[in-house]
């Protein structure tokens, strides 16, 4: 009897698998057979990604060069700025006894400026918002797109603050590229402005006729020395990721740091802020710091721009706003449709009051 015990593995495969009568020993063959047919992760039906509801962006989407602007209400449409000094010939010394010198006065000039609006708009059908809230669906596909799309518009407004000099407004913003420029240019003229006959309208600039140089310390020096002399006095320096790290280098040669500064781009520009838990470190040259935006023009590396935020802002029409209509908020007749719209709409200009407070450097390598 004892022998009929099932005592081993062998013993157990040949008993279920029939190697012969009362676990005798006629057991011939495999003892256990491989399944042809394996269930895997592939086979239809058995199994299926969850994608979940979070969407991770692969997008660069920053706007450094909105937000370092001060943004200052708009309360006119238009400014007026002195462009040449009084006659400096009349003299103003008087012998004793004699006459009073001819008068004389400054030169005036107005500028105008209206303000420009940019809109970007969505839309969803009622189904796709149903059935995203559904299964593996993104959830709340409104929050989604706006959120997206919030990002969206202030990502193209920065664009067109940085298009090329010679690429006219239009019904977009003002470029720093524009503002920035000492080229005279008819395409460059900027505010209806005709720089070819108005000096006082260009920035101080560093540049070699088109031909791209080696970025050096000494064309930073210059163009600080150029507004310095013009009377400005730069408050940050804008330019690429490329251009900041070659000027990094340019430093870390010559045995020499940069300073680095914690900021924060507030309501009203740049700002240095006090402790460790608020803001962000950057570099700095010249106690200025340096701000680096992926949309700035290059040459071969990116462009420079030193700008007095004492003289420059983005004047508010309308600040950036969102609208919403349709299905979801109970006025599908607004839009005509089953479905829902979303709006993003900001109105202004960029305005300079100086020219002569910013400058840049071009040409570069």
């Amino acid at each position: 009897m004892a022998r009929n015990y099932l005592r081993t593995i062998t013993d157990m495969e040949r008993y279920y698998y029939g190697a012969g009568s009362n676990m005798g020993f006629h057991y011939s063959g495999s003892e256990l057979l491989k399944a042809d047919a394996p269930m895997l992760s592939t086979t239809a039906g058995t199994y299926q990604a969850i994608y979940g509801r979070k969407v991770w962006s692969q997008l660069n989407q920053e706007f450094n060069a909105f937000s370092i602007l001060p943004k200052k209400p708009w309360d006119r449409s238009g400014w007026r700025v002195v462009t040449a000094r009084p006659d400096s010939s009349k003299g103003g010394g008087i012998a004793e006894n004699g006459t009073l010198p001819d008068t004389t006065k400054p030169v005036f000039q107005h500028i105008a400026a209206k303000p420009k609006t940019i809109a970007h708009t969505f839309d969803m059908s009622e189904t796709a918002i149903f059935l995203n809230d559904k299964d593996d669906g993104l959830g709340d596909i409104r929050s989604v797109l706006k959120e997206e799309m919030g990002k969206h518009h202030a990502e193209e407004i920065n664009k067109m603050l940085l298009q090329d000099k010679g690429t006219a407004a239009g019904n977009d913003y003002e470029s720093l590229d524009r503002v920035t420029t000492g080229d005279t240019a008819a395409t460059n003229d900027i505010y209806s402005i005709d720089r070819s006959g108005n000096s006082w309208s260009l920035a101080e600039h560093n540049e070699n006729s088109g031909t791209d140089r080696t970025l050096s310390l000494d064309h930073l020096d210059d163009i600080f020395q150029k507004i310095w002399v013009r009377g400005g006095n730069p408050k940050v320096i804008l330019t690429g990721y490329d251009t900041l790290m070659r000027i990094q280098q340019l430093l870390q040669s010559q045995q020499r740091f940069m300073e680095e500064k914690r900021v924060t781009p507030t309501f009203n520009g740049v700002k240095g802020v006090p402790g460790v838990e608020a803001g962000f470190i950057v570099a700095t040259y010249n106690g200025v710091p340096i701000i680096p935006s992926k949309d700035v023009q290059p040459d071969t590396i990116s462009r420079m721009y030193f700008l007095d935020t004492d003289y420059l802002h983005f004047s508010v029409a309308k600040p950036t706003q969102y609208f919403e209509s349709g299905i979801e908020t109970g006025d599908p007749f607004a839009i005509n449709r089953l479905g829902q719209e979303g709006l993003y709409r900001t109105m202004g200009e960029v305005w300079t009051t100086f020219f002569g407070g910013h400058g840049s450097i071009r040409d570069l390598k």
